[in-house]
C-alpha cells in the first residue's frame, strides 16, 4: 500500500504529532463514505488496531490504514491554504481527485 503526503501537509501533521498529548499516536486515514468506485476520506490521530497496516512515508510520518480496503491504497494527503485552509485527501490512483 502507498501513501503520499505533500510538504504542506507534512508540516502541519508533524506539528500536531509533536504535541505532548499526541505522543504515541500516528496519523490514521479512514473512509468516511464510499459509493460506487470512489470514496470520501477523513483522518485522525490514533494507535494501530488489529487489521491496520502502518505505512511509512518519505516525509517520516507513519500512516495507519485498513490494509483490507483497496480504496485506501494510493491516498494523497495535501494541505491547502486557498480557497479554504485545510486538509484535502484524494486517491488519484483510483480516479478520485477530490470530493464532488
Amino acid at each position: 500500500m502507498k501513501v503520499k503526503i505533500t510538504r504542506n501537509a507534512a508540516k502541519v501533521i508533524k506539528k500536531e504529532l509533536e504535541k505532548e498529548e499526541n505522543q504515541g499516536l500516528a496519523l490514521k486515514v479512514v473512509i468516511t463514505h464510499a459509493h460506487g468506485d470512489h470514496a470520501h476520506y477523513g483522518m485522525d490521530l490514533a494507535k494501530p488496531e488489529e487489521g491496520d497496516t502502518v505505512i511509512p512515508t518519505d516525509k517520516e510520518i507513519d500512516v495507519i490504514l485498513d490494509g483490507n480496503d483497496p480504496l485506501l491504497d494510493g491516498v494523497k494527503i495535501d494541505y491547502l491554504y486557498f480557497p479554504q485552509e485545510g486538509f484535502v485527501i484524494t486517491n488519484p490512483s483510483k480516479g478520485n481527485h477530490g470530493d464532488h
